[in-house]
């Protein structure tokens, strides 16, 4: 982990699959108010239950800032080598940096969202 974020995060993660493809990393505290959040939802987002919270691992931060991601984990975002950490506002994503790279590159081709129409930059 980057030095800049050690205080944010604290020593206890939880690392848990996202639907685009790359890793969610939350704070414990974070990731407890998410877990109740989808565990609330009803019987038709069980599948995405199982997806969040039956893949979710909870890691420690060592001395170094180092963290292990199992190999499932890694498996499932096709994560190889080089990665990207990305805060998200109350979590973390955690990218292979190639697929990282080319989903900007593609997302930069087209046009913003239209919910972008009346934002202010």
């Amino acid at each position: 982990m980057p030095t800049r974020h050690r205080d944010v995060l604290g020593a206890a993660l939880t690392i848990t699959k996202h639907p685009h493809g790359c890793l969610m990393v939350f704070p414990r505290s974070a990731w407890e108010q998410f877990r109740d959040r989808i565990a609330s939802l009803p019987m038709q987002a069980q599948w995405w239950k199982r997806i969040f919270l039956g893949n979710a691992m909870d890691v420690e931060m060592d001395a170094s800032g180092r963290v292990l991601v199992s190999p499932e984990l890694r498996a499932a975002a096709g994560i190889s080598k080089d990665v990207v950490l990305l805060g998200m506002g109350s979590y973390f994503e955690l990218w292979d940096a190639q697929v990282y790279a080319a989903q900007e590159a593609e997302a930069m081709k087209g046009e913003m969202p239209d919910v972008f129409k009346d934002f202010s930059f």
